[in-house]
């Protein structure tokens, strides 16, 4: 009885789990890593030496990545 419950419950199993890592995907996206958002820092620094973006903009956008870089270090010594 077991095998026939494996064999039906397969694809539903094996859809929760490509859910289950499309989440952990679309969470790294929208927090980022620590490479990741250093390289944001460097590419609004560039931006902003080549004047394609303003002092205002560039301060928005760098208060917002530092931010989430502080949350990530704090999040990863709370662990």
């Amino acid at each position: 009885m077991f095998i026939i419950d494996d064999i039906l419950l397969a694809p539903i199993k094996g859809l929760m789990g490509i859910f289950k890592k499309i989440q952990e995907l679309a969470e790294e996206e929208m927090e980022g890593t620590p490479e990741k958002l250093k390289r944001e820092l460097l590419e609004l620094q560039m931006l902003f030496e080549t004047d394609q973006i303003n002092e205002e903009e560039y301060s928005k956008k760098e208060k917002n990545v530092l931010e989430r870089l502080n949350a990530l270090q704090k999040e990863a010594k709370g662990r």
